[in-house]
């Protein structure tokens, strides 16, 4: 099994370097775990969900963004909708959580859990 490879210049998927430092904590706790899966899933009022997950093994439609060190895996399928994506780790009062700031999403439902790109 193969996975296309990509570095940052290739294509538009970014970090903040506070999402990096925070995946490289959470795959130090993982030993089996390769990188992180940015997964979109249809749900909410407004279309799509961000979800993600750690990787022990790529698939093959799997595309691999190398960035600062920590590999974001996204289906080939989903590219269209992270283009331009910028992934960050926020902490808000107690929780602490991704944020994604897509520049292709034109709506997003009130409570935050879905989006929309046309």
């Amino acid at each position: 099994m193969s996975a296309e490879v990509f570095t940052p210049n290739d294509v538009n998927v970014t970090m903040t370097p506070t999402a990096v430092k925070h995946v490289r904590k959470q795959l130090d706790k993982k030993p089996d775990a390769k990188g992180i899966r940015l997964a979109i899933r249809k749900s909410g009022c407004s279309g799509f969900k961000y979800e993600t997950e750690w990787v022990e093994e790529a698939a093959t439609d799997d595309r691999i963004f190398s960035i600062d060190g920590v590999d974001v895996y996204v289906k080939q399928e989903h590219l269209p909708l992270v283009n331009g994506i910028e992934i960050d780790f926020v902490t808000e009062g107690v929780n602490s959580l991704f944020r994604f700031r897509n520049p292709n999403a034109t709506a997003e439902c009130g409570c935050g859990e879905s989006f929309t790109v046309s």
